[in-house]
């Protein structure tokens, strides 16, 4: 009898178990649903973002976006990107490359587009600082080439305050600061060249 209520009782814990991590997948995915939700403003949003790696380097800017389409301001280069051509504009030699970019090099440029990953390939959970949420993202496989992420949500606004990449040449810290909701034209995600008479156009698409 002591050996069959033992055996329902490991049962029950090991039930809860799997039903606490149930939840707080769940409760993790929630979070970053609510947050894209955010990012993803009908008529777009703009940010100043701070980042800090050896996998990029350190870079510090503005940046625009309404669906697919960014534009990126630095103190080096501004970049364009209306959702198929990317214009790069290269302050110090006056250049602007024209390129059609995979989906990997649009990722490279918005860190927003790091979140997403969690729909597939990763385990999430969650833990609460403060105010904020924290939610935790690990690759289930190695062949990822970000194997975690801690992504840092307002635990009112579900603004994203910052983002930790893990990547092959270590962490990459993102800091995000003054995140708008705005009605941008579409016009503010391609290269203008009235704007820019003196600098030359390099086509490499």
């Amino acid at each position: 009898m002591k050996t069959i209520l033992f055996t329902k009782k490991i049962g029950m814990v090991f039930m809860l178990t799997l039903i606490c991590g149930v939840v707080t997948a769940q409760s993790a995915k929630n979070v970053l649903d609510k947050a894209v939700a955010v990012i993803s403003n009908k008529g777009g949003i703009s940010a100043d973002f701070q980042m800090t790696g050896k996998q990029y380097g350190n870079l510090s800017g503005s940046i625009t976006m309404k669906g697919p389409k960014i534009q990126v301001k630095s103190p080096q280069a501004i970049m364009w990107f209306n959702g198929k051509t990317m214009w790069t504009y290269i302050k110090k030699n006056q250049e602007v490359n024209v390129t059609t970019p995979t989906a990997k090099e649009i990722q490279a440029i918005n860190p927003y587009n790091f979140i997403n990953m969690y729909r597939k390939g990763y385990a999430c959970s969650l833990k609460k600082n403060g105010n904020n949420y924290q939610v935790h993202l690990t690759a289930t496989n190695n062949k990822q080439s970000i194997s975690e992420m801690i992504v840092t949500v307002n635990g009112k606004t579900y603004i994203i305050s910052q983002l930790r990449i893990k990547q092959p040449k270590g962490w990459t810290d993102i800091t995000i600061k003054n995140f708008k909701k705005a009605n941008i034209n579409d016009a503010v995600f391609t290269f203008n060249t009235k704007d820019y008479p003196q600098a030359e156009i390099i086509d490499l698409r």
